[in-house]
This record gives structure tokens, C-alpha cells and sequence, in this order.
């Protein structure tokens, strides 16, 4: 979820310890934490399809490939531009044969067929449409607000595309889950969340929700990750440091 503005105005940035190198906006929305928790929450496959929607430049895509060596992966988001920069993210780290870009909106037709894909995974924008002060920088205003596509076109996106008891994934605000929750309920089931504390005794901000389409099983509230060690907020957890730079996996159980 990471649209761009000028093209010519970039920075390359460095994610999983350098393992994923990746050219972004250097203004407007910026890929960060939560793009690189969302990828590790995200089930490995050996093999498989897995749909990444409103992909942005491409990096969560990228991060889960570097995870999950066995897997292809498409990417979609509604920017063109933002779609070619993904694509040169793509072979800037040698993954353009099995992570592919393509243009699509959530909310509209997307050319992806129905029950296609082992996992789905989004960073849907995070407030509803008139909640929240727009941004001047229009690309990074759609990412943040809901314009054109409410989070029910997300979910019911997510839905569409996976396979029957395949799986979906998403990163959102932690006060909008009882509304994430409502939404799975009859067309999903074994949901985990997992809430992400910015730091020991402190309210989480975040939660990862995982769900398999079309199965039953109830709701499990994991213990979460705890993001900072420290009160300055600066020193990663142990347990954070192992994914945002080494690449380890968020298991959700």
C-alpha cells in the first residue's frame, strides 16, 4: 500500500537486513514497519499462488518471497506507476520470474479468476472515508483513507480470490477488528489475532488477523508481539529484531 508520486524522486531503502533492497517514494506513504510484519505473518508455502492486493512498490511481495523460495506471487495495485516501480523492485532483486505486478482496483472488477489463491494478503487503508483530515499528497491520501473501496470491498476482495480454505491476511488498526471480525464471520473461520504492542504496557495500535475462507472454527486472541524493549521506543524486542531484519516468520498460533 504504497503509491508514489514522481517517478525520478526515490530513495533505495534496505528491508530484512538488506536481503530485499527496494526503491520507494521519498514522499507521501512510505513502506515501514507494518509492510514487513504483514509479509512474515503471511503462511510459507513450498509452492503455491499467493495474491498480495493494493501491493504499492511491491515490497511486502519481495519480503515474502525472500521467505518462501517456493512460491509465485502477484501483486495489485490501482497506481500504473506505482505498478512499474514494483516491477523494477522485482528484478532489482532477481524475483521478476515469480513476482509479478499487474494493475488492478479493489472495489472494481479485478482480472484475477475467483478461488485462485493459497493465500491472500492486504494493508487496506486504515480510516473510513470522512473520519480523518485528507493528506494534500493525494497518493499517500489513498492509501491512508477509504475512497472508492470501504474495508468490506477489501475483505470481501480477499475472499473472492482465495481458494476454498485458503488463506487471508491483513494488517489494520486494532480499533477497527470488531468491525474485521463482523465482516469474516459466515464466510471465514479459524481466525487468529494477533495484537502488536508497541511496547510492554501499552495499548496496541496494530493487530495482524489471519482467517481460512469457508471453514468453521472460532476466533483465538494470540499473546501478541511486543515491538520495543525500551521506553525510548528506538530498540527492537529480540523477538521483533528476528523479523524486521532477519527475515523470520510471525507465526500465528
Amino acid at each position: 500500500m504504497t503509491p508514489t508520486s514522481d517517478q525520478t524522486d526515490l530513495t533505495e531503502d534496505a528491508f530484512l537486513g538488506g536481503a530485499v533492497m527496494a526503491r520507494q517514494p521519498a514522499k507521501g506513504f512510505r513502506a515501514a514497519m507494518d509492510t514487513v510484519l504483514l509479509a512474515a505473518a503471511v503462511p510459507a508455502l513450498s509452492s503455491g499462488r499467493v495474491v498480495e492486493l493494493g501491493c504499492g512498490a511491491g515490497i511486502a511481495s519481495l519480503c515474502y518471497a525472500e521467505r518462501c523460495a517456493g512460491a509465485d506471487i502477484l501483486g495489485i495495485d490501482a497506481d500504473p506507476q506505482i505498478i512499474a516501480l514494483a516491477q523494477t523492485n522485482a528484478a532489482l532483486n532477481n524475483k521478476e520470474a515469480r513476482v509479478r505486478f499487474q494493475e488492478g482496483r479493489v472495489g472494481a472488477a479485478l482480472d484475477i479468476a475467483p478461488n485462485s489463491a493459497d493465500q491472500v494478503f492486504a494493508n487496506p487503508p486504515y480510516l473510513a472515508e470522512g473520519s480523518a483530515a485528507r493528506s494534500p499528497d493525494a497518493h499517500r491520501d489513498r492509501s491512508m483513507v477509504e475512497a472508492g473501496a470501504c474495508l468490506a470491498d477489501w475483505i470481501n476482495a480477499m475472499l473472492k480470490v482465495a481458494r476454498q480454505k485458503g488463506g487471508i491476511t491483513l494488517v489494520h488498526r486494532a480499533d477497527r477488528l470488531q468491525e474485521i471480525l463482523a465482516l469474516l464471520e459466515g464466510q471465514a473461520g479459524e481466525t487468529a489475532v494477533l495484537p502488536l504492542w508497541p511496547r510492554t504496557g501499552t495499548a496496541a495500535k496494530r493487530v495482524i488477523v489471519h482467517a481460512r475462507k469457508a471453514v468453521r472454527g472460532g476466533t483465538r486472541m494470540l499473546p501478541g508481539l511486543t515491538l520495543h524493549g525500551n521506553l525510548d521506543g528506538e530498540r527492537y524486542t529480540p523477538e521483533a529484531e528476528a523479523i524486521l531484519r532477519d527475515g523470520a516468520a510471525l507465526p500465528l498460533r
